[in-house]
């Protein structure tokens, strides 16, 4: 054994010093480089790798795990209030200061309530669901498993501490105010709950999809939400301020309601960040909400009057209106979307949109006559044909087969004189620093009006005046001291009548619209701003206002009683069976405060 391995030693040793040996006698290793020539060759897009390439990102899969936390990495954590613009105080805040404007027209008896407001009959129930535009967005993109700024926990938290703030908020104020709505019907019409519901889901779509995916996100949020205000307005439900506050109640909710789970999440939870764009470009799409002062008021006077010369010289006191009696309305609501491409920082073109709706406060003598008796109208037109033919006007007859109008109503169909002016122009900017500018605009474009308009309805049983009248030569005999027409006591036919009419309306043709405004913009993400603006319009209008009170005197009487009534001779008051038209060109300035969203593209 030890003789097997000392010759195994013996035969290694050998074998090392001959490969040692043959090392030394071996020519030196040489390395060949080969010649390199530079060719342009053809790569396939999909072998291309560069360092921006994002990974694509796996098909949405559907997230039902409400309870399961997710944090995906490289997130950046927010910190408590980081993300506050407090943009709602001031909404807020303007929404109180023009809450006192709020004067109601009564002249509606209808339902036999007397001295109600007129009501309109716009109604829509759109608004009663439009308010949820936002969550339901929102929970339907997170269903769907496209990621947004939290998982399901961290949302979950943001919105009950959102609306749950918002709740506290609106109810404490509704039932401490105390106001009434327009409609009459509750007082908690200050602030509007519809509207803050509306702004608070609007908010948190932005927050979760609008800063982290799209910015169209928060256009669509924002917009059905601006929308749900003004439809609260239209529907006779809620004033202009009630609307402002709202808005300003359900931004600040959320905000803050977003701020404690920062506080309380950390970095916990958060699946994306904010979208980073150029800090630079001041170009954007926007849309705006504001309040409407300047031209509140409108009035005709006798001078305005068309056909002058049917009325002569007679003093007719529901023809002659002064300039003090106006048609007034309360502040108007503005709302906006607005646009401009800037070819550098200074400098753009672009255009706006403004839908600018004033309701009607008070009608002043154009309301004609008001009276809790329907019949009084009928005696406005009948008796003075009875004084005219020197016979007493006989009151007690008038029951006599039914009363010739037992319900005279208003219904105003629209109570807004709304202006739609589309303009275009040029856009300036002055940046002040990375996220604040001022500018201006100057715009020309063309308005046009949609009428004020209400409707009357007239309902009772039909009469007939019997009358004889002195014929000389084939004409109405007039000589002095002879009674040369003869009447009778209203008859009723047997017959009933039921008519609706056009009882006032107010419209104006479509002119040339001038405009110009200042603006702050605060830019609090690359691709998001707010802004507060003051804006100035400029237009001259012809606006008609047409009274047509005794409309309905054609269906309760019979048609020769009618031809006897608007007989010029017979009736000193024919003209009023007539509409009443004025006309007049009036120099409209407008000047609008308001907040507008940016999205800055």
């Amino acid at each position: 054994m030890k003789l097997r391995a000392f010759l195994t030693l013996i035969v290694c040793g050998v074998c090392t010093l001959a490969t040692a040996v043959n090392y030394k006698t071996n020519e030196p290793l040489k390395l060949e480089v080969p010649e390199m020539k530079a060719e342009l060759v053809n790569i396939p897009e999909t072998e291309v790798l560069t360092l921006d390439m994002k990974m694509p990102e796996a098909s949405p899969k559907m997230d039902f795990d409400f309870f399961k936390s997710k944090t995906n990495p490289g997130v950046k954590p927010y910190k408590f209030m980081d993300d506050m613009t407090f943009v709602g105080v001031p909404l807020f805040v303007a929404g109180m200061l023009i809450k006192g404007d709020k004067a109601m027209f009564r002249v509606n008896n209808k339902d036999g309530k007397k001295n109600t407001q007129l009501l309109t009959d716009f109604k829509t129930g759109i608004d009663d669901y439009t308010q949820y535009f936002g969550p339901a967005l929102t929970v339907g993109l997170k269903l769907g498993g496209y990621e947004g700024r939290s998982d399901w926990p961290r949302l979950l938290a943001s919105a009950a501490m959102s609306y749950g703030l918002m709740a506290i908020l609106v109810n404490t104020i509704k039932y401490t105010a105390k106001e009434m709505r327009p409609d009459g019907s509750q007082a908690n019409s200050w602030p509007s709950g519809h509207t803050a519901t509306s702004f608070v889901g609007a908010t948190m779509l932005h927050k979760e999809y609008g800063l982290t995916r799209s910015p169209w996100f928060s256009v669509a949020g924002y917009g059905v939400a601006t929308a749900t205000g003004v439809m609260r307005v239209l529907n006779n439900r809620h004033w202009v301020s009630d609307v402002m506050s709202g808005a300003g109640i359900g931004i600040l909710s959320t905000e803050l309601g977003y701020a404690f789970s920062d506080l309380l999440f950390k970095g916990k939870g958060l699946l994306r960040n904010d979208l980073e764009m150029d800090f630079e470009n001041p170009s954007f799409f926007s849309i705006s909400m504001g309040v409407g002062l300047g031209g509140k008021d409108i009035g005709f006077s006798i001078n305005d009057l068309q056909d002058r010369e049917k009325y002569g010289i007679m003093e007719i006191a529901d023809a002659d209106v002064s300039e003090e009696e106006r048609i007034q309305f309360r502040a108007a609501t503005v709302v906006d979307a607005e646009g401009a491409y800037f070819f550098n920082k200074y400098v753009g073109v672009g255009g706006r949109l403004r839908v600018r709706a004033m309701s009607a406060k008070s009608f002043g003598q154009y309301n004609y006559i008001s009276t809790d008796d329907p019949t009084e109208y009928w005696a406005t037109v009948v008796e003075p044909v009875y004084d005219a033919a020197q016979m007493t006007f006989p009151t007690e007859s008038l029951s006599e087969g039914g009363l010739p109008v037992t319900d005279l109503t208003g219904t105003v169909k629209s109570d807004h004189l709304a202006e739609f002016t589309v303009s275009g122009g040029l856009y300036f900017n002055i940046p002040l620093s990375k996220r604040f500018a001022i500018g201006t605009k100057l715009l020309v474009g063309r308005s046009f009006t949609q009428e004020l308009d209400i409707d009357g309805h007239a309902e009772g049983n039909v009469k007939d005046i019997p009358y004889e009248l002195w014929i000389s030569n084939g004409k109405i005999h007039e000589e002095e001291g002879i009674r040369w027409f003869v009447l009778d006591d209203p008859k009723s036919t047997g017959e009933k009548y039921s008519v609706d009419w056009d009882y006032l309306t107010l419209g104006a043709k479509s002119s040339t619209s001038w405009g110009t405004g200042i603006s702050l913009t605060y830019k609090y993400k690359s691709n998001f701003s707010w802004r507060v603006f003051c804006d100035y319009d400029y237009t001259e209008k012809t606006f008609t206002l047409t009274g047509d009170t005794f409309n309905f005197m054609k269906d309760a009487v019979t048609p020769s009683t009618y031809d006897l009534l608007s007989t010029s001779i017979v009736s000193p008051y024919y003209m009023l069976l007539d509409p009443i038209v004025y006309k007049k060109k009036k120099k409209m300035n407008y000047f609008t405060i308001g907040l507008s969203f940016l999205v800055n593209l």
